[in-house]
């Protein structure tokens, strides 16, 4: 792995989510993730464009290389502070309506993710990384903006992570109250399955659990079961809206893999190489994949519906799919608005 310092700081900046209902704004605390999700969208969406700056730091293709760099950016409190003013500061009229006044931690990359050892273009250790310093100051970068949010602000926050690793911050998230949703993403409770699609990511298991805990000490909680895998099927999904059932969420989001840049070619590849045999197959053709999102989309919905999650389901149609279902159904999932506790 990669692993150093971006060159720009962690700002609470607007993001361009359309039809997601997860925030106004996000707070990135690195360029890359170590998780290695196979499906990540982020490549396409934003570190292709960082790509002259991140082959400064030996990253050759930030999209094949995707889970194998993690760029923690800069603590300055003073930048934060001036970020955060003109978040607060910002009319309602000027915000998305479904992004419920909140900054999320994180939409780019993980915020309770471990920085792992360092390594240059060259394979060699790269000098001068600490990673136990590194770990110490990504924590810090959380802590310190949870800190500042909650003190110098009236902001929502909405937390998304894949690590236990949060459990140690649930204390400081209890103190925002109503104001911070906190939630993990669990699109199965299959574990090996997600070792194809999610290789470095902690176990679907333990992160129910994490959520099991959060609820326990008081947060307010939510789920994202996304992206679900092609292999997922009615009894899988069935499975997973059960155990969230019984957590009673505030939202459960949900989605299908959607294709984008070279995903696909990331989860084929990594498959191939510890020898498991994934459904590539929905991914041939617009028509292939679109019967395979539609269908996983209808069966959630319905499955949610049976398990009593009916009402805080939030589903995300990729708008490729406007040419194969009634626009008013789209219409329908599009503009529900998500859930925040009183």
């Amino acid at each position: 792995m990669i692993s150093g310092i971006w060159q720009r700081p962690a700002l609470i900046e607007r993001n361009n989510f359309v039809f997601k209902s997860l925030s106004c704004w996000s707070y990135n605390v690195a360029v890359g993730c170590g998780h290695s999700c196979r499906f990540c969208y982020v490549p396409s969406a934003s570190t292709n464009k960082m790509a002259a700056k991140l082959a400064e730091h030996g990253v050759r293709d930030p999209d094949a290389e995707w889970g194998d760099y993690v760029l923690l950016r800069q603590w300055n409190e003073q930048a934060f502070k001036v970020s955060l003013k003109c978040a607060e500061a910002k009319p309602l009229a000027d915000l998305n309506a479904d992004g419920n006044r909140a900054v999320m931690f994180c939409t780019t990359t993980d915020p309770y993710q471990v920085i792992r050892r360092g390594l240059g273009s060259a394979g060699q250790p790269v000098e001068g990384v600490d990673l136990t310093v590194l770990n110490q100051q990504c924590a810090t970068l959380v802590r310190e903006a949870l800190r500042l949010i909650r003190d110098h602000s009236t902001l929502n926050v909405r937390i998304l992570t894949r690590s236990p690793l949060a459990s140690g911050d649930f204390d400081l998230m209890k103190s925002f109250g109503p104001r911070l949703l906190f939630g993990m993403s669990i699109p199965t409770l299959n574990n090996r399955l997600a070792t194809i699609y999610e290789p470095k990511a902690p176990a679907p298991s333990r992160r129910l659990e994490t959520l099991k805990e959060a609820k326990e000490a008081g947060l307010h909680i939510y789920a994202a079961v996304a992206p679900v895998y092609p292999e997922c099927d009615g009894d899988d999904m069935a499975a997973t809206c059960q155990a969230l059932a019984e957590l009673e969420p505030v939202t459960v989001f949900m989605e299908p893999i959607n294709i984008r840049a070279e995903n696909v070619k990331r989860i084929a590849d990594h498959a191939a190489k510890i020898g498991q045999n994934v459904n590539t197959a929905v991914f041939e053709s617009t028509k292939t994949w679109a019967g395979y999102a539609l269908w996983q989309l209808f069966k959630f919905e319905q499955i949610a519906r049976g398990a009593g999650l009916g009402s805080k389901l939030h589903l995300w149609p990729d708008k490729s799919l406007r040419a194969w279902i009634d626009p008013k159904r789209l219409e329908v999932w599009w503009n529900k608005i998500s859930a925040w506790p009183k």
